[in-house]
């Protein structure tokens, strides 16, 4: 019975399971001076010793371990099985420090011997407490007493090793095994596979299969997590067959990651139908489903499916409400996920990393900056990810001084910066052009060598690009070392904005020469080049081009992009049909267009129906009423620009003023048409009188005006 029950145990506290092999034999133990010499562990007669370790058991079992430690510290005698039992108890509470100390403790008790399922244990204990220099201690005495030799204890030692990221000692225990069953074999794929060294882990499963022994279900699921890391789509399905095979299919633990597998590959659609068919669906289940409608942009669906796990009786974790949250970012419902922010914070979720980053994406999408802000500010602890966040929260909203100011603290209380956060800030210097702020983060990331980086090598060719710095944008392009399509996306869009569609064309030509395929960004960019180049045919070319031979489907930009190619052709009967028939809500940004077409080439009845349309979507928009009236007045019908202008005048529409900015010695000054109010307003408009009056004021004359200012 003693056998049984360390048996079950050792089965749950190994980290692979599946116990194969347990040795049983004599075995040396090390004798020193006893903490309490008064407490005798050897079993009387009279003591039923299973069954006070079945009730220590089952306390520990249950949760209640501060009881179980009571009566641990009370029992009358205690044998091996005792004290392993509190070690595992405190080992499944994560409390590696206790586990540590007691274990101490029974190893210099007398009359207790170590075994392979106590050292296994404390080898575990090991990896929890981060305690190197204990475990090699523990490595040195297994190896003099002969334990290395047992399967279970070369298979902790070995996972020890590798979750320490010691690979090569982890792999050098694994090699000198003399027997290795499942358990060895899962313990070091799942060593490799969880230090990155996916390809090596997949190497051990053919080994593993040739040596004769049989996987199991946890053997395949990591396995599985390596595919999913490399990408590897047909190997991945190969497991699957084997799942099958052997029946393993139905395991919730191997099926979801099946799922995550497939879903990370790509076949979003395969890993819907393996979770349609799953006879049992936990937790990470649902959560893989939820996120898999995420990432397909099918918000609505992740919505209800959270809706379907809770009427199932499933309880979300951290993970899944993550995963809702980004759903609600994608369909911007900010009621909703206030509803969310709400429920995690009573819950006690609030403080989870990946809640809180998610939190704070959602707030940012739905246009909620501060926020986004109040839940940074309110995090009790941030990674990486929360200051790439906030960062580029800041940075997406235009807000480039506030972002300047978060890499800063990021820099002197944070992570280091990667090149995720300066990308944000580059991103933002090319939206608000502050050319001199973008140099000075292209050499700080010159000085931390992440100036290779892909994402630091796109933002900045969009940086330059959008800061009028085209030949600077192309030198960083063309020392890119490693062809990625970001870069060249990047260049192609940079090369269509300065119009240079010759230059756009050629370098998309090219693409196909490096290896490369285009997505759906590269065909916006190049769309547009056709568009400033009057290249309407060819540009028809590849819009076709994208979906027949790169199975793209267009998008709504990318409409909008032939559109205006067609209205700048002045094809404007063309460009009508095409809004009329696009498969997406036709929105102001497409007839707006055809109404300055429309103004550009005369076209007044053309003009009228598409006013019409804009005006049905806003009647009090001052830009359409004002392009009317000029498409009107243009061609002659000043009573219609009249009655258009009457009207405006009659619904109180007003054009709204165009404004302008200006920055000077690191200060960006914004000026509003007919405004005095900003700082230094009189003075300007004083200077501005001084030259309106004397058009012919010399040099000189202005300069000693400008030096009595100052």
């Amino acid at each position: 019975m003693v056998l049984s029950i360390r048996s079950h145990n050792l089965r749950k506290l190994c980290t692979v399971p599946n116990i194969a092999f347990i040795e049983n034999r004599d075995i040396l133990v090390s004798q020193t001076t006893p903490i309490n010499s008064s407490l005798k562990t050897h079993v009387p007669n009279h003591i039923n010793m299973p069954e006070l370790n079945s009730r220590l058991k089952n306390l520990v079992k249950t949760g209640h371990l501060h009881e179980a430690r009571k009566m641990f510290d009370g029992m009358p005698q205690r044998n091996e099985i005792s004290w392993t039992t509190m070690i595992s108890g405190y080992v499944y509470a994560m409390n590696s420090n206790e586990a540590l100390i007691l274990f101490s403790k029974m190893w210099v008790s007398p009359g207790l011997s170590m075994d392979p399922i106590s050292l296994s244990i404390a080898f575990k204990v090991c990896a929890l407490d981060f305690n190197l220099n204990y475990g090699e201690s523990l490595h040195g005495y297994v190896v003099k007493s002969g334990f290395i030799n047992s399967v279970l204890v070369g298979s902790a030692l070995l996972d020890m090793y590798t979750k320490f990221g010691k690979i090569e000692l982890g792999i050098n225990v694994f090699d000198e095994m003399p027997i290795k069953n499942v358990v060895s074999w899962t313990a070091i794929i799942t060593g490799l596979v969880h230090g990155g060294h996916y390809k090596k882990g997949l190497v051990y499963l053919s080994e593993m299969r040739k040596s004769g022994v049989e996987y199991d279900s946890y053997t395949l699921a990591i396995v599985l997590k390596a595919c999913t890391y490399l990408g590897a789509l047909n190997f991945g399905r190969e497991i699957h067959t084997h799942t099958i095979k052997r029946g393993f299919n139905d395991n919730s633990f191997v099926a979801n990651s099946l799922s995550t597998m497939y879903n990370k590959c790509g076949k979003l659609d395969y890993g819907l139908r393996l979770f349609e068919k799953m006879s049992t669906r936990d937790v990470v289940s649902w959560t893989s489903i939820i996120t898999t409608y995420v990432q397909m942009g099918d918000e609505k669906n992740s919505i209800e499916a959270f809706i379907r796990m809770q009427e199932a009786g499933v309880s979300p974790n951290e993970l899944t409400f993550a995963a809702v949250i980004s759903g609600c970012s994608g369909l911007v419902r900010i009621s909703w996920g206030e509803q969310l922010h709400a429920h995690v914070l009573r819950i006690g979720l609030a403080d989870s990393l990946s809640v809180a980053n998610s939190l704070m994406t959602m707030y940012s999408k739905c246009g909620q900056i501060s926020s986004a802000s109040m839940v940074f500010h309110g995090m009790t602890r941030r990674d990486i990810i929360s200051w790439n966040t906030i960062i580029a929260v800041y940075s997406q909203g235009g807000c480039g001084k506030e972002a300047f100011q978060y890499l800063s603290w990021m820099r002197r209380e944070g992570p280091k910066p990667t090149e995720f956060a300066f990308s944000s800030v580059l991103s933002v210097c090319g939206n608000i052009t502050i050319l001199e702020k973008g140099r000075q983060v292209h050499a700080h990331v010159l000085s931390v060598g992440l100036a290779q980086k892909a994402t630091i090598q796109s933002a900045l060719i969009n940086m330059y690009s959008k800061c009028g710095g085209i030949k600077e944008a192309e030198r960083v392009f063309n020392e890119t070392k490693n062809y990625d399509i970001v870069s060249w996306t990047a260049m192609i869009n940079g090369y269509a904005e300065h119009g240079y569609s010759h230059e756009t064309i050629d370098l998309f030509e090219r693409l196909s020469k490096v290896g490369l395929k285009p997505d759906s960004v590269t065909f916006i960019g190049l769309l547009i080049a056709c568009s400033h180049a009057g290249l309407a045919d060819l540009g028809f070319h590849y819009f076709n081009l994208m979906s027949n031979e790169y199975q793209i489907s267009p998008s709504k930009e990318h409409y909008g992009c032939m559109i205006d190619l067609l209205c700048r052709a002045g094809r404007l009967t063309e460009a009508e049909h095409m809004i009329k028939s696009m498969p997406f809500h036709r929105d102001d940004i497409v007839w707006s267009t055809l109404l300055r077409a429309c103004r550009v080439h005369g076209d007044v009845e053309c003009g009228r129906r598409t006013a019409e349309k804009l005006l049905e979507i806003d009647p009090n928009c001052a830009g359409t009423h004002i392009t009317l009236a000029n498409i009107f007045a243009a061609k002659g019908n000043w009573r219609e620009a009249a009655d258009v202008r009457k009207m405006m005048r009659s619904k109180g529409v007003i054009k709204e003023p165009g404004w302008s900015w200006i920055k000077v010695k690191d200060q960006v000054s914004a000026f509003v048409a007919g405004e005095r109010s900003y700082p230094e307003g009189e003075d300007i408009y004083g200077m501005l009188d001084l030259l309106a009056s004397r058009v012919d004021i010399s040099v000189q004359e202005l300069s000693s005006v400008l030096a009595l200012e100052d």
